[in-house]
This record gives C-alpha cells, structure tokens and sequence, in this order.
C-alpha cells in the first residue's frame, strides 16, 4: 500500500490521513487543538503538529506561516458562529428574553460539541499580546451582543439598576469552559440549564418552557450553518 499522498500544496503527506477535517488545514487546526489543550501551547512545536497530522513542517507552513496564527485560527472559531448569530438576531422582531436565551442556547451548544474545549485557551498569556488584539475585539464584540440583550431584559424585568447584572449571561456561558476543564465533558444539562440561569440572574419571571420554544423556532430560521 503506498502510504504517500499528494494532497494540496506543499510535499507529499508522509503517511496516510489521520486526522478530521476535509482540507489539510483542517487537519492541521484538529491536531493543534488537541495539543494546545492538553499538552499546552508553549510545550507544542509547529513540528509536533505536523508529526501529529502526518506531515512534513515544511507543508504546515503552506497553510501558517507560524503557530500564532494556527492559535489564532482555533480562537476565532470559537466565536465566529455565536457571533454571526448574534447580528442576525438583533435585526428580528422578536421579544428580547427569546433571542438572549437563543443566543446563549447556542453558544453554550457549541462549546460543548467541539471536540477540543479550545475556550480554555482564552486563558493563556500569549492572548493579552497585540498579536491577539483582533480577536479580543471580535469576543469583546460578542460580549457586547450579550451585555446589550441582557440590559433589555433587565430593563423590562424593573432591575435595570443592579450593577453589573448585565455582564453575567456571557459568563455563565462560559462557565462550560471551566465545566469541561474539571470533568472532561460539559453535563448534558449545560445547554438548558445555563440560557434558562442567564434569565433568571436578570429578574426575567416568565416561563421558560415556552421561552425555550420560541428561541428554537429563532435557531431553526436563524442558526448558521
């Protein structure tokens, strides 16, 4: 069996395909997730990613020119979704309390289905760099999204004077980073429980069987694909 391969630019794979993804850099962004998560990025070499795809370094830099900008890759797709949706729903007509709680079901879905917790790389120190100033501005953007929803649902709930409440919906949905950090996985009861806690933190008193209907009908129009 011929293990070599030619498969996009750059030299032929040395081995044959053993990563998820159906283009090299998908590969690449796989392996590099698994690694900087658990092995750690400063103890991960572009070398050792390569070697964990099956391919020479020389073709990973065809696709990252450096390790940054694999980091920065795997951070941007942690907010590129939620994000999206977030500016679809603030053009809709629909009552503030379901598109929040829209909002926070998917994210919270999102972060628990990926397949490496690459949120826990927000933590690291490389990200307080002007590197990384792009994409603290675009999870800055998306926290704005949260935060302005949040006030809205304070405002109709009578608290919209409690200091800080409306900063609290963004950080329950990423308490499932931390969830998955300690137990492996994020508990299934994350993606209920934590949109339905983000509307009660705001003093929202309505029902929320009928709240989580109506925001799966705003996923199932708006959700990216």
């Amino acid at each position: 069996m011929n293990l070599v391969a030619n498969f996009g630019p750059g030299r032929p794979r040395v081995e044959q395909r053993r990563r998820r993804g159906q283009t090299p850099r998908a590969e690449i962004l796989d392996a590099a997730g698994e690694l900087f998560t658990t092995n750690g990025y400063a103890n991960t070499s572009t070398r050792v990613v390569a070697d964990a795809v099956g391919i020479r370094q020389a073709s990973l830099y065809h696709h990252f020119a450096a390790k940054d900008d694999i980091l920065d890759a795997l951070l941007v797709e942690t907010i590129a979704a939620p994000l999206e949706l977030a500016e679809r729903l603030r053009d809709v007509r629909e009552p503030t309390p379901a598109r929040l709680y829209a909002l926070a079901w998917f994210d919270v879905r999102q972060l628990c289905a990926a397949r490496w917790n690459l949120g826990a790389l927000y933590l690291l120190p490389e990200l307080r760099t002007e590197r990384f100033a792009a994409f603290r501005l675009r999870r800055d953007e998306l926290r704005g999204h949260y935060e302005t929803l949040a006030a809205a649902v304070l405002a109709e709930a009578g608290g919209a004077g409690i200091v800080g409440a409306a900063a609290l919906p963004f950080r329950l949905v990423e308490m499932v980073i931390n969830m998955r950090s300690d137990e492996g996985s994020a508990p299934v009861f994350a993606e209920r429980t934590i949109p339905e806690a983000a509307l009660r933190v705001l003093g929202w008193p309505g029902d929320l069987d009928a709240l989580r209907g109506r925001a799966q009908l705003l996923l199932a129009q708006l959700e990216p694909a």
